[in-house]
């Protein structure tokens, strides 16, 4: 085979990002906008020792699963990979990807795997509450916007995505002819010239709020208060500004913010909980499925209202107000500070005196935290970015031993990764899900309930006489467990064993040998304070394992 060479080829399965998978002569070929099932007439493109990639030209007999796109810039444009696969078989494929990450990179067995349906929408179009849209020049030298060819740095011409809200069409217009009338040129990478990079279109789905921000190389915007006008007609127009970005990057947005119009924010709701969203937040991108997803992700952290919840990678606090409405207290770690102040300001706007939040790595936070101030987890939730965990992170989370770890995740290959690492350090994965937050594209959010696994107990019959044995060194009194009950019972603390045995140290009552001790003289260990120290004092007494 040569390269531009054509063949004809079925395919047989699906590649992670959704391209078609065929054999011909036991060379494999992958092959964009295909789909399981189908017989095609392909090109090839690029060749490798053991498989290629090639172009589709016909498909000559159409799979069973195989749908028309609805969008006519589906091909060249690089959003969409699944766009040509119906709905149903999509959730399949993604359900499949998950299982397979986790059998395949985890080394976790089939059955050790209990996935839960995966979670879809009834209406997969129009989802996304936020788009970014590159601007630049046709080949005529008119100015044009809309999204990356894929793998590339082509703009494919598209003001009406139908995976964006229908307001993106007419916003991207108004900025377009005022660029034209006021003889503004957009960005071209190549040259680092002309002016408009980007357009930041946000919506809030349940306040009907509008967000939009131009970025910009340069410190100014010419003419901005007119945009704003011409903007401001908008029906829900709420905030408009400009991001500052003369960096020669691929990073789209800029660190300073510049406001034209309105309090440079939106807000939107997830549920009962209200959030501020500035152009420089995280926020999910499908509000009807995060819902789904926080939803289950606060019903696997089976809270009650007395425990305490770590939740790292916490952004704007999404999660984190989430879980406060049933914790005890919540602590929030994120690395960027502005996403901090708005989680802040998004407690405030709910109410919720329950949480509190660390600028700072997550996997050097929770140490510090953990050793230092002796803040303990019952729940620790994760929501990594693509790269999942650090290892630190993971090493904290296993020495401070939370009864549950809630993990999603947005790549379910890094997820599998760090669940192994995990379920190595005495985790069981309990339950798996899926939630189809992006429609029509080759991923998948997923979410993750592990507990701490249990010893299997072996009952044995052994034959001991007790003539002559030392009885002194056996435990008297309550166990440790019938303690924690105790002091549950008649304070609403929860003590560990490890604070336990501090306590009987203390007060110099007899141990078995290395029982709840560190395992090394310098290992680091949190410290009983004195109110549990007080209360498990008092259950000892209960006990009559010491004098009153």
């Amino acid at each position: 085979m040569e390269k531009n060479q054509e063949f004809t080829v079925t395919i047989e399965d699906m590649s992670e990002d959704g391209a078609g998978i065929g054999k011909l002569d036991g060379y494999i070929w992958f092959i964009k906008d295909t789909v399981i099932g189908d017989r095609v007439r392909a090109r090839a493109m690029k060749m490798k020792k053991s498989y290629g990639f090639a172009r589709l030209m016909e498909v000559i007999e159409p799979s069973p699963v195989r749908a028309e796109p609805r969008c006519p810039a589906a091909r060249p444009c690089g959003g969409c990979q699944l766009q040509f696969m119906k709905y149903e078989e999509q959730l399949v494929f993604k359900e499949r990807k998950i299982k397979n990450n986790l059998m395949r990179i985890g080394g976790f067995r089939e059955e050790e795997i209990p996935m839960l349906p995966i979670m879809g929408m009834e209406y997969p179009w129009r989802y996304r509450n936020k788009a970014q849209f590159p601007f630049g020049l046709n080949k005529n030298g008119e100015i044009i916007t809309g999204f990356y060819a894929g793998r590339t740095h082509d703009i494919i011409e598209n003001e009406d995505c139908l995976l964006g809200v229908e307001e993106n069409k007419e916003i991207l217009g108004i900025i377009r002819g005022f660029m034209q009338r006021n003889r503004i040129k957009p960005y071209d990478e190549k040259t680092h010239r002309g002016l408009v990079r980007h357009a930041l279109i946000r919506k809030g789905f349940k306040s009907g709020e509008i967000m939009v921000c131009l970025v910009i190389n340069g410190k100014s915007l010419p003419y901005g208060e007119r945009l704003a006008e011409e903007l401001m007609q908008i029906p829900g127009m709420t905030s408009i500004s400009y991001s500052v970005n003369e960096e020669k990057t691929n990073v789209i947005m800029g660190k300073e913010i510049v406001n034209l119009y309105g309090p440079g924010y939106i807000t939107d709701s997830i549920a009962d909980v209200t959030y501020q969203i500035s152009p420089l937040s995280f926020y999910q991108v499908n509000p009807v499925q995060t819902e789904k997803l926080y939803g289950t992700a606060l019903e696997y952290a089976g809270l009650t209202g007395e425990e305490t919840v770590w939740d790292l990678y916490c952004g704007i606090g999404t999660i984190s107000l989430f879980l406060a409405q049933k914790a005890r207290k919540v602590y929030g770690v994120e690395i960027v500070p502005q996403a901090i102040d708005d989680a802040r300001r998004n407690a405030k706007l709910n109410g919720m005196g329950n949480v509190e939040f660390f600028v700072g790595k997550a996997e050097e936070v929770l140490p510090e935290q953990y050793e230092k101030s002796h803040i303990y987890a019952d729940v620790i939730v994760v929501d990594p970015p693509r790269k999942g965990c650090d290892q630190m992170c993971l090493d904290t989370i296993l020495r401070m031993q939370p009864k549950r770890v809630v993990y999603v995740s947005c790549d379910s290959a890094t997820l599998a990764r760090d669940l192994r690492y995990l379920a190595d350090g005495g985790y069981v994965v309990k339950k798996v899900r899926g939630c189809d937050m992006f429609p029509m594209s080759g991923h998948v959010e997923t979410v993750v309930l592990l507990s701490k696994g249990e010893i299997v107990s072996k009952k044995v019959r052994v034959e001991i006489s007790l003539e002559g044995m030392d009885m002194s060194s056996f435990q008297k009194g309550a166990t440790y467990g019938q303690i924690k009950e105790r002091v549950l019972e008649q304070t609403g603390l929860k003590v560990s064993s490890l604070y336990i045995a501090q306590v009987k140290e203390k007060l110099d009552i007899k141990e078995r040998e290395n029982c709840n001790k560190a395992k090394s003289e310098d290992a680091k260990q949190p410290v009983c304070p004195p109110e549990k120290e007080k209360a498990i004092t008092e259950a000892l007494k209960f006990f009559k394992m010491i004098n009153k």
